[in-house]
């Protein structure tokens, strides 16, 4: 078993948003390490969702809002986890325009509450708190964007979570900070990243569980932007870099205790456009079409990352080309009902076998 996920065993993780997308990815990966799980989130949206495919009976699953601070303090407070894994959010920049004031509240005011249930602790915790490549005031420009780099938001979600950061440095700086570290023995990342792909998403307003549902239903596939670009990675991608900064924070949090960027190296990233050309090849048919059109809510054009400083510090970079990772999801998605379960915990194994 590769040392990171062996690093864990035995270790008490709590995750919040475990039910989500990428949350359900993290359980599959501790899962596989032996850590001792507890998870906090509302109940999973959709029914083939990755969560319902492991359908995992050995961890404490806890269905609650993380807008509630004394119901998730007391969750925290009872396991007192060695790690927390902060990953619930109103994760959709689409939805965000639709129920701003739920996402503020739930990506800010909810990033607080764990932050400040983890304040009550009296033991050592390591935190990682996940937010998300669109943290950034984006200039649309082909740059790639470092972790000192301005924070901004032109859309609720992308603002919501650099509202989250500030939280997070505030946090860091006024209750966590390193000169007194020896008083409240807790560490805390925050980590970027975005336009993660891979099996058992079903979103809606997201590239991927679109194009699956045109391909399985035999539909022509609607793309939006098809120009646009993103540092597409495999989610198990991004999942390993705050993995090992959860292991390398928790050695030296005097050290590790910042902001990092996970994403492709800067000569992959690629546009929509190859992105479903290539899920296409992958399905084996398919045809796309364009239904651009200037009245949709705004979305980011050009995104781009860079890695330097994990690559650097963490020793991490990504181990999938974006075309790999494509193939990795939509092969997820190609098997039956029955077999995704083992097919991710397999997909796991390959990947940290890398």
């Amino acid at each position: 078993m590769d040392n990171i996920l062996s690093y864990f065993k035995d270790k008490k993780v709590f995750v919040t948003g475990h039910t989500g997308f990428k949350g359900s990815w993290l359980l599959a990966c501790l899962h596989e390490a032996g850590a001792r799980i507890k998870g906090y989130a509302l109940a999973p949206e959709h029914p083939e969702g990755l969560f319902n495919v492991l359908h995992l009976g050995n961890i404490e699953s806890m269905i609650a809002d993380i807008r509630d601070l004394p119901r998730l303090s007391a969750e925290i407070s009872s396991f007192e986890p060695d790690f927390i894994f902060h990953l619930a959010a109103q994760p959709l920049v689409r939805r965000s325009y639709e129920v701003p004031v739920e996402t503020f509240a739930v990506n800010v005011t909810g990033t607080a509450n764990v932050l400040e249930a983890a304040r009550q602790l009296k033991g050592k915790c390591t935190i990682v708190a996940i937010t998300t490549d669109k943290v950034y005031e984006n200039k649309e420009q082909d740059i790639l964007y470092k972790e000192e780099d301005r924070l901004g938001g032109y859309d609720p979600y992308s603002a919501s979570k650099a509202c989250a950061e500030i939280v997070i440095s505030s946090y860091r700086n006024s209750f966590f900070n390193v000169a007194k570290y020896d008083q409240h023995k807790k560490g805390i990342a925050s980590v970027r990243a975005g336009n993660v792909i891979g099996g058992g998403d079903w979103s809606k307003d997201r590239i991927i569980p679109d194009i699956v549902k045109s391909l399985q239903s035999k539909e022509v596939i609607e793309v939006r932007k098809p120009d646009a670009v993103r540092p597409w990675q495999h989610v198990l991608e991004p999942l390993s870099g705050y993995l090992k900064t959860a292991i390398l924070l928790d050695k030296n949090p005097l050290k590790y205790s910042k902001a990092y960027n996970f994403g492709p190296v800067a000569t992959d990233h690629a546009t929509v456009k190859e992105l479903v050309e290539t899920a296409i090849k992958a399905w084996g048919s398919g045809e796309w079409k364009d239904v651009s059109s200037t009245d949709q809510p705004h979305e980011a054009g050009l995104l781009k990352l860079d890695i330097s400083l994990a690559q650097k510090e963490l020793g991490w970079i990504p181990k999938l080309i974006s075309t790999d990772a494509i193939k990795w999801t939509i092969d997820w998605y190609k098997q039956q009902k029955e077999q995704r379960k083992e097919y991710t915990y397999n997909q796991v194994k390959d990947y940290f076998a890398l």
